[in-house]
């Protein structure tokens, strides 16, 4: 045991984090498919001499209609050539490469030039233009490429310009289209777009159809390391070349896919995240997985890796340095499990130190049920192909009584219903308080959008301004507060207010879950018509999603109205819904574009909402509110509490459980009935209703007070109950079915006082049998004998009663002697 307290005083391994993970991975499998095009070190013009470079430089399309410009930029290409020439070198490249000027980033490669200008005795006050005239020449000239670092820390006023007179006209043009068709853009955007294309041309050489998507990519990277801000402005580019039409069918609708969205992964790159040391157990893990893969999703199958891998045998592997076998110690597995029922994160405390806390894991139970799977299913497969499995059977840590849920399930359920119990009672000012921020940041945007800049904005009391933002991606609209000075994007409030108040009404209204919220799309959107009347009906069909079988919803008026205002919002000026590619977080694949509801414009890039961006909205929702919960925290709602409540709210108000446990597409009812929560009020609202319905189905006549004569005869009916061989059973007010025959009568309850008479009743019964059949009356034989069976089950009834009083159970008590432990004489 000492050994395995020192190997838990020391850290585990590091672990990969699975993110970055994944996004190298995907960024690995993405670049190998569309590899960006390599820097040449030789062409044509990079090769031709001083003369041949100058004459087709000073020469169409390279001259300006300025006549200062065409003369600023021949003096400055003759100059650079001349200082490039003092270079080694073989061509105008090998010379800028050898002239260490992009060693000096931004502005300060000038002073090179200007330098040996001046030692050559050619210094002028206007070189420092003309060198930049001419630079920019052989850039466009495609006689130099700078790389892409050097060329991202200057600014680039006059390239997309020039790039467009002398390097690829036809491609700008429609470039210049596009921007023009486009509602949301604007010209700074465009601006911004040609340039950073023009960069790609630059460096790269070729005309805008000769860009590789891993052009863009390289692009993009590069500026993240160069430049600190950027935003949406530094991927817009490649959406408005992707629509070009120049890259291949299977480029990505967004350069997003390129490490800001992991892809799927192998099963053995799902294990190897965790760095496992022992190759056979790692080898193990991969068949176990792939074996089960068939029956998992990629999110499970990513879970039961990280348990299995991460928090089971990289773990082992910590305390016991070189175990190679499923068989653990028993001090090894309880250190283990030890270590697993808590969770252990890095925080900062009140005085800024850095300290470690635990806390309980609270799917602990989760995770052993996962590695107890391991063990059992090795063990049950080693039956079927005993070569492969058999020699990794091994008795498992986790008992069955370790993993009992019984318990946990009850305690999450009481957690789930007190949750719905906090949070029913005021949606109502959850919504409310939604549709009046809605409303007000409408007014709030329409009225900025109706003032002049610089000028106050009715309606705020003087405290904003709108303000001039010219850099601004789009038209958006924003305003100064006059107090404190600080700038607010009104179209994103207006934005984000109304996408919070769409998003709390389809939640509540359908019960959906988040992941079927973001897959509706405009086709969604259905309607049946009645077979009886014609009717049409709204009805809104929702994807298969966890359960992979889809439902069909009837829409609501309200529901109607808010899917209207979405649809409505969306539309282009054509009238179509924009298509959008998504992301699935859970499953790591792209969809493909889709007409989905839930979008939004970034930039000029449409962009699917995401569960993060979600999760936002609705915090923010929420902070509106003020609202607080029972310990005054800020309320907090997730997606999945507005389907709780939702099936709470629609049972309490009379829907079966049944037709809800369709609405909502669970497997089963059980499922269903532990999203209700059960409130105390409505348990003795429901007896209640029972009685009351109970009561309904008997007479009102009933229910009065008897009088003396009803009275009389209710006693009566006990008193004449009393017959000469037992007590007649029958109800009051019943007559007697069997006109006092009563031997046949099975509600008479024999009296054994009087075994006698009925057994003197048998015999007679014998005997006028006997005489009936002797004289030939058949129908006499017949009625004799139901009586007489009716006698006999009577005496039957009587015997069984005396048995059972008569009759002692063994008990097994213990003798005396027993008890005293000696035994009791013969």
């Amino acid at each position: 045991m000492t050994s395995v307290v020192k190997h838990l005083t020391r850290k585990p391994l590091p672990a990969v984090t699975a993110v970055a993970a994944e996004q190298r991975l995907r960024n690995r499998q993405l670049r190998t498919e569309f590899p960006p095009r390599p820097f040449e070190k030789w062409w044509a013009h990079t090769a031709a001499s001083v003369e041949q470079t100058q004459d087709r430089l000073t020469a169409p399309p390279f001259v300006a209609a300025a006549s200062a410009t065409r003369a600023g930029r021949r003096r400055g290409v003759s100059k650079l050539l001349r200082w490039l020439s003092s270079s080694p070198g073989d061509t105008w490249q090998d010379r800028w490469l050898a002239s260490g000027a992009e060693e000096r980033p931004g502005a300060r490669w000038i002073d090179l030039p200007m330098a040996w200008l001046a030692a050559n005795g050619e210094a002028a006050s206007y070189d420092s233009m003309d060198l930049s005239s001419g630079l920019l020449m052989l850039i466009c000239g495609d006689v130099i490429r700078p790389s892409l670092p050097w060329m991202l820390t200057r600014t680039h006023r006059y390239l997309a310009s020039v790039m467009t007179q002398v390097r690829d006209p036809n491609g700008f043009a429609r470039l210049e289209e596009l921007a023009a068709a486009e509602p949301a853009s604007s010209a700074a955007d465009a601006k911004i777009a040609a340039t950073r294309i023009a960069t790609i041309l630059a460096c790269k050489g070729g005309t805008i159809a000769d860009i590789a998507v891993g052009d863009c990519v390289e692009l993009v990277e590069t500026m993240r390391q160069v430049h600190t801000r950027g935003g949406q402005k530094k991927v817009d580019f490649y959406l408005r070349l992707r629509a070009l039409g120049i890259f291949p069918d299977d480029a990505p609708h967004s350069i997003r896919a390129f490490g800001l969205a992991g892809g799927r992964l192998t099963i053995e790159q799902l294990v190897d995240r965790y760095r496992i040391q022992c190759r056979p157990i790692r080898n193990l893990l991969v068949d176990y997985l792939r074996e089960r893969q068939p029956s998992l999703d990629f999110a499970s199958l990513d879970n039961v890796s990280r348990t299995l891998a991460g928090l089971f045998w990289a773990r082992i592997e910590t305390l016991a340095p070189g175990i190679d076998t499923l068989q653990l110690p028993p001090e090894i597995a309880r250190a283990w499990k030890e270590g697993l029922a808590t969770i252990t994160r890095t925080t900062t405390n009140a005085t800024g130190e850095r300290v470690e806390v635990s806390t309980p894991r609270l799917n602990a139970k989760d995770e052993l049920i996962r590695i107890r799977a391991l063990y059992l299913d090795i063990a049950h497969w080693a039956v079927e192909d005993p070569a492969r499995w058999g020699p990794w059977v091994a008795p498992c840590p986790i008992a069955d009584a370790e993993v009992q849920m019984a318990k946990e399930r009850k305690h999450r359920k009481a957690r789930m219903d007190q949750r719905t119990r906090d949070r029913l009672p005021v949606l109502p000012v959850l919504v409310r308080t939604a549709n009046d921020r809605r409303l007000a940041a409408t007014r709030l945007l329409i009225a900025a959008q109706a003032t002049e800049p610089r000028a106050m904005i009715d309606g705020t009391n003087a405290t904003l301004r709108k303000a001039v933002a010219p850099k601004a991606i789009g038209r958006l609209v924003w305003a100064e507060d006059t107090t404190t000075g600080k700038r607010r994007n009104l179209t994103y409030e207006e934005e984000e207010a109304f996408w919070a108040f769409a998003t709390i009404e389809v939640l509540r209204l359908t019960g959906i879950r988040c992941e079927e919220l973001l897959e509706l799309s405009h086709h969604s959107i259905t309607e049946y018509r009645l077979p009886t009347t014609g009717e049409l009906v709204p009805l809104l069909q929702i994807a298969p999603s966890k359960t992979d079988t889809e439902r069909m919803l009837l829409v609501s008026p309200e529901l109607a109205d808010i899917l209207s205002a979405i649809i409505q919002r969306l539309r282009s000026p054509d009238g179509s819904i924009p298509s959008v590619a998504s992301y699935d977080v859970r499953e790591k694949i792209w969809h493909p574009p889709m007409a989905l509801l839930f979008q939004r414009g970034i930039g000029n890039e449409r962009r699917a909402f995401t569960p993060s961006a979600i999760r936002k909205l609705l915090i923010n929702a929420l902070a509106a509110t003020a609202l607080t919960d029972a310990s005054g925290n800020p309320l907090i709602f997730q997606a999945h509490d507005f389907r709780r409540i939702f099936v709470t709210d629609a049972i309490m108000n009379g829907l079966p459980p049944h037709i809800a446990q369709v609405i909502c597409g669970h497997k089963t009812i059980d499922t269903t009935m532990g999203y209700k929560a059960v409130y105390p009020a409505e348990t003795i609202e429901a007896h209640r209703a029972f009685v009351a319905r109970r009561r309904a189905t008997r007479p009102s006549e009933e229910y009065r007070t008897p009088t003396d004569a009803e009275w009389d005869a209710f006693l009566a009916h006990f008193e004449k109950r009393k017959v000469s061989v037992g007590t007649c059973a029958r109800a009051f007010g019943s007559p007697c079915v069997h006109e006092h025959a009563c031997v046949r009568c099975s509600l008479l309850r024999p009296d054994p006082a009087q075994q006698a008479r009925l057994e003197e009743i048998r015999d007679n019964l014998e005997a006028r049998i006997i005489e009936a059949k002797r004289e030939g009356w058949l129908g006499e034989v017949e009625g004799l004998r139901v009586s007489y069976s009716g006698v006999k089950e009577k005496l039957a009834q009587i015997d069984g009663t005396l048995r059972r009083q008569t009759a002692a159970t063994e008990l097994g008590m213990p003798s005396v002697g027993s008890i005293s432990g000696r035994s009791s004489a013969p």
